[in-house]
């Protein structure tokens, strides 16, 4: 389909499809590449200064008819400059709730999305709810059609019978996405089930500024393919994040695929996205209330707080399913084929044919 073109106006830095074997990578910029490239369509990155392939920096392309624009409705000026005649889709990963800051960007563009006929393409029915009442409020959800095509994970993942470490946990994501907490959660765990170890990475686009703790490992930025290696054989995917509730939550899907369990909480799309509700804890007002109080103390009275919070109880949750999950309780998940690369690649085929 070398007619459609990908736009990316928000990419941190350019990527391609080598940074997927040999960089760090997030999971936004991870998907826009397998789909392109499952399409054989171009890719323009707004920072991109040279050329590779099908991934261009911006510039005018001759025979596009289909534009993709990566989670920015406010590069849809740019994008019709350069494609005047295109069809515009608006690839949405991030929460667009109605008053939010994005669901903002998404009504100042409302009159151009609308003489565009554009198609928003949400990552999961949970994201596309916010999505279709923010478009609802701009007034263009008559024009602009929203719909959901979830993001695609890489076919070669399945689990391979690596033994699992009952003293192993995992969390991979930007540490704005719940770390402090999980970080809290895991001290609490290790405490109550001495030996447990918690490894942490990230996509190596936020600042990991946490200090040592005892039984955690940073191990920075990964590719991912020493990311999942480390998933492989662990007990579980920690990840109690509802601080930036999950639009899909790639982590949960690649965990499904390599065998792995992922524990969380019922925040964002995590329940649609592992359809096991026992591996989604229900959430608790108390860990909101709690993540406000000590998000800015300075480290020190942070520790004691958590101390303090451990002691009352506050993440028991997370302590009593671990220990169900060692004592022989633990789910043993298989890879998901609504993810499949295959059958994402059909849905975006399907949709820019119409």
């Amino acid at each position: 389909m070398s007619a459609v073109l990908f736009f990316d106006p928000a990419c941190q830095q350019p990527y391609d499809t080598r940074t997927l074997a040999s960089a760090a990578m997030g999971g936004t910029e991870a998907s826009l590449t397998r789909v392109a490239d499952a399409l054989g369509a171009w890719v323009m990155q707004h920072n991109r200064a040279e050329a590779w392939g099908r991934y261009l920096p911006v510039q005018a392309v001759p025979g596009v008819t289909r534009v993709v624009i990566n989670r920015d409705s406010r590069a849809l000026g740019q994008v019709r400059a350069l494609f005047p005649e295109a069809r515009i889709y608006l690839w949405l990963h991030d929460q667009v709730n109605p008053g939010s800051r994005r669901a903002r960007w998404l009504a100042g563009t409302a009159a151009g999305l609308r003489a565009a006929g554009a198609t928003a393409v949400c990552v999961s029915d949970t994201q596309r709810r916010g999505v279709s009442a923010s478009l609802a409020a701009a007034g263009i959800a008559d024009a602009v059609r929203a719909l959901t095509i979830y993001n695609p994970i890489d076919e070669s993942l399945a689990p391979d019978g690596t033994p699992t470490d009952p003293e192993r946990l995992v969390f991979f994501s930007s540490p704005n996405k719940g770390l402090s907490f999980a970080l809290d959660a895991f001290a609490a765990v290790r405490r109550a089930i001495p030996g447990m170890r918690l490894l942490v990475g990230n996509p190596g686009y936020k600042a990991d500024r946490h200090a040592h703790r005892a039984g955690v490992e940073f191990l920075g930025a990964l590719p991912q393919r020493q990311m999942h290696a480390h998933v492989r054989g662990a007990l579980c995917t920690f990840f109690p994040n509802f601080v930036i509730p999950e639009t899909f939550g790639l982590v949960f899907a690649e965990s499904h695929a390599l065998g792995t369990p992922v524990l969380t909480v019922d925040c964002g799309a995590a329940l649609e996205v592992l359809a096991d509700p026992g591996q989604v804890l229900p959430m608790r007002a108390t860990w909101r209330a709690y993540e406000r109080a000590v998000g800015m103390l300075p480290a020190p009275l942070h520790r004691l707080a958590a101390r303090t919070a451990a002691g009352a109880g506050l993440f028991d949750d997370f302590i009593e399913r671990i220990r169900a999950w060692r004592a022989g309780g633990r789910p043993r998940p298989l890879p998901d084929a609504r993810f499949r690369l295959d059958a994402v690649k059909l849905r975006w085929q399907a949709l820019l044919r119409e």
